[in-house]
């Protein structure tokens, strides 16, 4: 089940958040614990019991590390176990593919293991798990007695399947109760409805051009094309990935939680390390503050604060599958972040607008390698972009795959890329004042989004083209 789904929209929300709200306060968090569990069964009920088990060993872990005297002794086994099942079942089959291509050189026997399915997200309710054991290791929050309140903040189903990577130090007041005012509501439900149409109705439509290029032959692509599907595929993963942090914080704010922020118009950074500050925050968050400051950051030298940026970067690349492609698109970016800071200590000084082209030209070169289901396709594609195929090979046209529509909707969705939706905010805030003089604000907002929720939930009901894209990670 995931959010842009008719069953989740028609059902399974509007029974949960009626029953949350018409419980005594006491039954509250186990309503959503149970809700949580339905949700994440409806689509994976073999793996239910896994992430049972995560739950249990981590909460029962910081408790035992919380007082015993092998506290660093505690933590590294508890992290390792994390770690262990999260390579089993998201590397295990990447690991012996790239081992047999070391023994078959050898004359050895490969080694035969079974494909081993990917528990939908595993990777993000790991990473709460290993900040959670992390925090009570540093003692930056004491842990949590009560195994329901834990378990909401592991497998709370806004974020269960593809995050915001919620640190536990951030929510934890918010566990045992939260109050909510109508204003929250509101807000949430305006938030969630913003959420969707981005997901909906801009990335999805784009997702269908990306996907025609993408999976068509490299060899097959013009120039133009392969362009138009990579401006596609980049606005796609941004609208995708925003829309769903997006719907996920409007349903934690519609249930009393408030999570943090996760994009913030990326693609008006002017630098490779801006765009970081702007792109999937809890997750470069998460690395900074569990990987790279504990190898020593930037405070042990130059060549070790190049090698710690590597390193997290790598990291981030791999963590998001078990693909070389993915390992590709982390070190493009730790490459380029590495020349920025050689840039910074040379004191090289670039204009705004050339600094946001330089910042969203590499982010576009390193989604080939992301979106590309192998390293070859990647090369192919990044041939493609320079023309490199012969005209009589093509076979996907702009003709075939692109619209005055999709063109229409490829400005507005670049403008909105952009950042120019908070500054039409401000410039509409007197508006709004004068709205709120006569009716409650939120109300206000909520009504003129209502298209947007009716246009969605059209385009879902008829089944048009709507992936799910975290199932890869």
């Amino acid at each position: 089940m995931v959010f842009s789904n008719i069953v989740f929209l028609g059902l399974f929300l509007p029974v949960t958040f009626l029953a949350y709200y018409l419980l005594p306060q006491r039954l509250r968090n186990p309503l959503l614990a149970l809700a949580s569990i339905v949700f994440y069964a409806w689509g994976e009920p073999r793996f239910v019991i896994l992430m049972l088990v995560s739950v249990a060993i981590n909460f029962y872990g910081a408790r035992l590390m919380d007082r015993s005297r092998s506290r660093k002794a505690i933590l590294l086994a508890a992290v390792a176990v994390n770690l262990l099942i999260l390579a089993f079942f998201k590397y295990g089959n990447f690991f012996v593919d790239n081992l047999n291509v070391l023994l078959a050189p050898a004359g050895m026997t490969a080694i035969e293991l079974r494909p081993v399915p990917l528990p939908i997200g595993i990777s993000f309710y790991t990473f709460h798990a290993i900040s959670y054991l992390i925090d009570i290791y540093r003692r930056n929050a004491k842990p949590n007695r009560n195994i329901i309140e834990y378990s909401l903040y592991i497998m709370l189903f806004p974020q269960l399947i593809a995050g915001p990577i919620i640190r536990y130090k951030d929510i934890y007041t918010q566990l045992p109760r939260r109050s909510v005012s109508v204003a929250d509501i509101t807000a949430g439900c305006v938030r969630f409805t913003m959420g969707l149409a981005k997901k909906v109705l801009i990335a999805n439509q784009l997702g269908m051009v990306a996907d025609a290029g993408f999976d068509a032959p490299a060899d097959h692509l013009g120039a133009l094309v392969a362009w138009i599907c990579l401006v596609c595929y980049t606005l796609q993963i941004y609208f995708d990935f925003s829309g769903y942090s997006d719907m996920a914080i409007g349903l934690g704010r519609m249930f009393g939680f408030r999570f943090p922020e996760n994009f913030n118009y990326p693609y008006s950074a002017r630098s490779m390390q801006d765009f970081w500050h702007r792109w999937h925050i809890s997750l470069s968050t998460w690395f900074r503050d569990y990987v790279y400051i504990p190898l020593g950051g930037n405070r042990k030298g130059e060549a070790r604060t190049l090698l710690n940026l590597w390193i997290v970067f790598l990291l981030t690349g791999f963590w998001h599958g078990a693909s070389w492609s993915f390992v590709v698109w982390g070190a493009i970016h730790g490459f380029f972040l590495m020349l920025e800071r050689f840039g910074r200590h040379l004191q090289v000084q670039i204009p705004r607008v050339a600094g946001t082209l330089y910042a969203v030209l590499v982010v576009m070169f390193a989604w080939v390698f992301f979106r590309s289901a192998s390293l070859g396709q990647a090369l192919q594609y990044v041939l493609a972009l320079i023309g490199h195929w012969p005209a009589e090979q093509w076979t996907v046209t702009v003709q075939s795959i692109y619209s005055t529509q999709n063109l229409l909707l490829t400005v507005g969705a670049v403008i909105l890329a952009l950042g120019v939706y908070p500054h039409m905010e401000k410039a509409l805030q007197p508006a709004w004042q004068r709205l709120a003089d006569y009716a409650v604000d939120g109300w206000v907002r909520a009504a003129l989004i209502a298209p947007a929720l009716i246009l969605s939930c059209m385009s879902i009901a008829m089944g048009q083209y709507n992936p799910f894209i975290y199932f890869r990670f």
